[in-house]
């Protein structure tokens, strides 16, 4: 509940900035921006990943995760093209709008709604799923969506410099031969962590700002209702068959895959320059809408 308060406060010292006469926003945005994906993203791939230990038991919740990432670039990548939409645009839904929030406000939900007994796939979802994807597919789509012109063999070094990419690949071969993270770390590691929601809302924050065209983009509700409806739909129909309709596991695989857009997917857009406040619309005002769509969510799945 404390880190709940601390994060809105953090968003409301954002919404503040960005209407202070002189606050230099863009330079806070890169700062912000920096020290999430320099220090915060690194650290939290080194406190979770070599931790979880690869078995096929895993796949099944964390696919989900997958396959309605890879759905939102083939989906917002064919509309694109027919609808002539700008790279920054397509780039920004295909990334948003396919990265679900299935820590900051999947935990607290799945914990709600279902107790502590669904936490695990909850965490499954979110370290297996949404965490390696956008510390990896997320940045891929970045640079590529970001990219003008120019030398195209310049985007892998673009992607292999970026610190979470190094840290990811890096803490996955350590899962792989079971090596884990020296436990003098685990305590700094995880103060790191906490930091991340607070200043991932800091950042939105300081690019929030609702107006009436905001809310007649037809780009806005493309996202969010892929996300919100399309997503979690697709995840019940394609689960249902592997699982039993019946279980924990699949709720709460389908409502992981209901929640509003991730917010770091939107810092990724963000930083990227993909649309940003489209990114930040998408995560901050559809965090609010989902609350109404989870609740549906929830009875759907009895």
């Amino acid at each position: 509940m404390i880190g709940a308060i601390l994060a809105f406060l953090f968003l409301l010292l954002g919404l503040i900035g960005q209407r202070k006469p002189g606050f230099p926003v863009e330079k806070a945005i890169k700062w912000v921006n920096s020290y999430l994906f320099n220090l915060v993203l690194p650290a939290i791939a080194l406190l979770y990943i070599p931790g979880i230990d690869p078995s096929w038991e895993l796949l099944i919740p964390v696919s989900a995760a997958w396959l309605t990432f890879f759905l939102s670039w083939l989906v917002f990548g064919i509309l694109g093209r027919i609808l002539r939409w700008s790279p920054q645009v397509t780039g920004c839904l295909a990334i948003v709008a396919g990265l679900a929030n299935t820590s900051f406000l999947g935990f607290p939900v799945v914990e709600a709604l279902y107790g502590k007994a669904g936490l695990p796939v909850a965490l499954l979802m979110d370290q297996g799923g949404s965490f390696l994807l956008v510390s990896s597919m997320a940045i891929i789509l970045g640079s590529l969506y970001s990219h003008q012109s120019g030398d195209f063999k310049e985007i892998p070094w673009k992607i292999l410099k970026f610190p979470p990419f190094g840290f990811l690949i890096g803490t996955l071969i350590m899962s792989l031969l079971g090596w884990k993270t020296p436990d003098f770390l685990i305590p700094f590691l995880s103060l790191i962590g906490k930091t991340m929601a607070p200043m991932a809302l800091l950042a939105i924050g300081l690019r929030f700002r609702v107006e009436k065209a905001d809310l007649s983009s037809g780009y806005f509700w493309m996202g969010l209702g892929y996300r919100l409806i399309l997503a979690p739909a697709l995840v019940f129909l394609i689960y249902k068959n592997v699982l039993n309709p019946e279980s924990l596991t699949f709720k709460v695989t389908v409502l992981e895959s209901a929640m509003a857009p991730m917010i770091t997917g939107s810092i990724v857009a963000i930083n990227y320059n993909l649309a940003p406040r489209l990114a930040a619309l998408l995560s901050g005002l559809g965090m609010v809408i989902s609350l109404l769509t989870l609740g549906c969510w929830y009875l759907f799945l009895g």
